[in-house]
């Protein structure tokens, strides 16, 4: 009985805060109240209902429990929490904006007093009451009732007679707002020399109200002191004696608050802190506030000026976007409604996605939503649908692209030269072995119609398919500028003619075509040489390629690298070697599958026993001297499947 009675007096609590809270937003009153007060029943009844739900979740088991608790949770949760964010926003919003509009127009007067100050502090004393005849009308528009203050020479002061004291040792010059005997004060300190100039000008209740006309009521409150403001008074208080005059330290603002718009226009109170120092005490700095009152209204007044009738039309125009908000929020809660009713066919939704399955369907899937028996079961059914796909759509893309990477290395295959040219002084012969169906390195070998021979090795970054495209594009860029017979020599400035070619001028424009149109991290590394056949020269540019082997007479010898990678950089320039073949000489152009294979023990084949290989069986004929050279990597390698694309293409001189 006294659980029963604890739980009915705690409801009645609840329900008596609910009405208050009613009637302080029914009649505007004490705003700051009714805004902890409805933030105080949100968050409670939020962890209520919360609690209520986890403690007992055998409620929300049961389908009829479930809809009552998703009709709260859509209709009435997300209008309160849309409320009061677009309350609390803009209260945050108006009052920041009046707090900056004020405190930077307080600011803008401090530093109106800077100039005249270090003028002053700068001038002869015979000038300076000329120059303030001249300055005294400017400020006293933004300044009324300064005080100026010159000593360090012959002291000076204006108006005459005024009352201001030296600054305190310690000063150090200074421009803003300063608290001085009880009251605030826009100030600037300038020095110069032994001379030091002050101008003070009174915050004053008048020109605090004049900083931004019609923002409401404000005021400068210095927490360091207690809370001494000048203004009017609204509550009667104690009084304090300051400058034998006697300040309210319950004084309100100075100004006052306009009348509210419409029954959105709400009045908002809000503090800022403000850059203070303290006249007696330079090297403190005491904490002040500004605290202001306004509405929404005088904030869109100020901003928008003359303008305020577009104003009005913005806030109209924002109450009828809210209210549109509400009404698609309330279509939203008849479409959830609607929608809700969907659990109980949960049944049928299983029944008809076991027909669907038989038939072979298996991208079916059922509606599922909670957490009860029935969402079990349908997740369960899910789950088991898109394991049967999984395995179905595995199988039919394993089988898809064995196929295509069939086809994909049979075209490749074409792409290599299937004949090698006659030609009476050289005997060439190439061959390439992919590490997966397909390759990434590229090698050529073509006839030119002046009888000379072009020989091209490349080595695409990465694997694959993408490797094996830019592979074949490579070769089409590459055939194109030599049946175009184009005396790149001429147009590239770089490198030596071959009887009209260039391979420098080759490799720079096949630089240029790929960088223009592949991705960035697209590149590759490019060996191209032209063979003169009259003279048994080798003219070649080599562009960040692995360096091919010379063999002549018993020596093995590297040739140069001329240039870096072609398709990484937009504008590159290439250099041309020249080298002779010789009768019994060979030259050996490879990739890196062919020196970077390692062993059990981590070591790579490497350029040496590529070079020991070609040395040991260099009497026998070049294709002969390929097929051992792959046995001998595959041997050292012992994996069973390549670990790079292998290419290796051999060039033996004949007498």
């Amino acid at each position: 009985m006294k659980i029963r009675w604890y739980k009915r007096r705690k409801l009645l609590i609840v329900l008596a805060l609910v009405l208050l809270d009613a009637a302080l937003i029914l009649f505007r009153v004490l705003d700051g109240l009714q805004f902890l007060l409805t933030a105080g029943l949100t968050i409670y009844g939020f962890v209520a209902v919360s609690r209520f739900i986890f403690r007992r979740s055998r409620l929300i088991w049961h389908l009829r429990e479930r809809l009552i608790v998703t009709y709260m949770f859509m209709g009435a949760v997300p209008i309160i929490l849309i409320l009061a964010l677009a309350f609390c926003g803009s209260w945050i919003v108006v009052g920041q904006v009046a707090t900056y509009l004020v405190g930077s127009e307080i600011g803008r007067r401090a530093q109106t007093l800077e100039n005249p100050a270090r003028f002053l502090s700068q001038s002869q004393p015979g000038d300076r009451a000329a120059m303030m005849q001249q300055i005294a009308p400017l400020l006293n528009d933004r300044a009324s009732g300064f005080e100026v203050l010159v000593t360090g020479d012959r002291t000076f002061r204006y108006p005459e007679g005024n009352g201001l004291e030296p600054p305190p040792a310690g000063w150090k010059p200074f421009t803003g707002t300063v608290y001085r005997n009880g009251r605030f004060y826009s100030m600037s300190l300038a020095k110069d020399g032994p001379r030091t100039a002050v101008i003070l000008a009174p915050l004053s209740p008048a020109v605090l109200e004049k900083l931004v006309p019609g923002i409401g009521a404000l005021s400068l409150i210095n927490l360091s002191a207690g809370p001494i403001a000048a203004g009017k008074t609204r509550v009667k208080g104690v009084r304090v004696s300051v400058d034998n005059q006697e300040v309210d330290v319950t004084s309100r603002f100075s100004g006052k608050v306009r009348p509210a718009y419409n029954v959105l226009d709400f009045e908002c109170l809000w503090a800022n802190p403000i850059d203070l120092a303290d006249w007696n005490a330079p090297n403190t700095k005491p904490t002040a506030v500004l605290t202001l009152t306004t509405r929404p209204s005088a904030v869109l007044s100020v901003v928008f000026g003359d303008r305020f009738d577009t104003a009005q039309d913005v806030l109209i125009a924002f109450i009828v976007i809210a209210c549109l908000l509400a009404l698609v929020e309330l279509i939203s809660v008849v479409i959830g409604v609607s929608m809700t009713r969907t659990i109980t066919g949960a049944v049928h939704n299983l029944y008809e996605g076991t027909l669907r399955i038989g038939r072979g369907d298996f991208s079916h899937r059922i509606p599922v939503k909670g957490r009860d028996q029935l969402a079990a079961l349908g997740r369960s059914f899910n789950e088991m649908s898109e394991q049967l796909e999984k395995l179905v759509a595995v199988a039919k893309e394993k089988e898809r692209l064995q196929s295509e990477l069939a086809i994909a290395s049979e075209v490749q295959n074409q792409l290599f030269p299937r004949s090698t040219p006659a030609m009476r002084t050289i005997e060439l012969t190439g061959s390439c072995e992919p590490a997966r169906s397909v390759s990434g390195d590229y090698y050529d070998y073509l006839l030119l119609p002046n009888g000379n021979l072009a020989i091209a090795v490349g080595d695409v970054a990465g694997k694959g398919i993408s490797a094996a495209l830019l592979m074949a594009s490579i070769q089409s860029i590459m055939r194109t500028q030599l049946a175009q017979g184009i005396p790149m020599a001429a147009a590239a400035g770089t490198g030596r003619s071959v009887s009209g070619y260039s391979t420098a001028g080759m490799v720079a424009q096949l630089n240029r075509q790929l960088y223009a149109n592949t991705s960035p991290e697209k590149y590759a590394t490019f060996f191209f040489g032209i063979y003169d056949e009259n003279s048994r020269m080798l003219t070649y540019t080599n562009a960040g390629h692995l360096p091919p082997l010379l063999v002549c007479g018993g020596k093995v010898s590297p040739l140069e690298v001329t240039g870096t990678v072609v398709g990484l950089f937009p504008s590159l320039t290439y250099q041309e070697q020249t080298v002779k073949i010789c009768a019994d000489d060979m030259l050996i152009a490879y990739t890196d599958g062919i020196t970077e294979p390692e062993n059990a023990y981590g070591e790579e084949y490497g350029a040496d026993r590529l070079a020991e290989t070609v040395l040991r069986y260099r009497n026998a004929e070049p294709a002969e001297i390929v097929a051992k050279v792959m046995e001998s990597v595959k041997h050292w390698s012992g994996a069973p499947e390549l670990p790079d694309d292998m290419t290796v293409v051999i060039a033996k001189g004949i007498a």
